[in-house]
């Protein structure tokens, strides 16, 4: 996996997502889901390119509860957080560039 990419958790999400002060882009999925396979290399690809301006990670709905507890009905569902706050969510397959633009409006405003 690459390095920038956080690994979300049950464990780990108070600290890494609701505490986290700046942009957060949750993506949830699961090893069997064929659309999350396609879109996990672009989020690795955003990871690495929005490094230090975002922080960027994947959850794993298999083994965790926090999908269920926020309401995630289908995979993949990407979420964008800014300190700590729903902002967006898209479910399913986005574009590289929807998701870049995403990134940089919230990254701006």
């Amino acid at each position: 996996m690459n390095q920038h990419v956080t690994t979300y958790n049950d464990e780990n999400w108070e600290n890494e997502v609701t505490s986290h002060k700046g942009i957060t882009l949750v993506d949830v999925w699961a090893p069997w889901c064929g659309p999350c396979k396609i879109i996990g290399p672009i989020i690795d690809e955003l990871a690495t390119e929005f490094n230090g301006r975002a922080k960027i990670g994947k959850l794993n709905a298999d083994e965790n509860q926090k999908p269920g507890e926020l309401g995630v009905s289908g995979i993949p569902t990407l979420i964008l957080y800014k300190d700590g706050k729903e902002m967006d969510r898209i479910v399913g397959l986005a574009p590289k560039n929807q998701l870049v633009e995403k990134l940089n409006y919230y990254i701006s405003g």
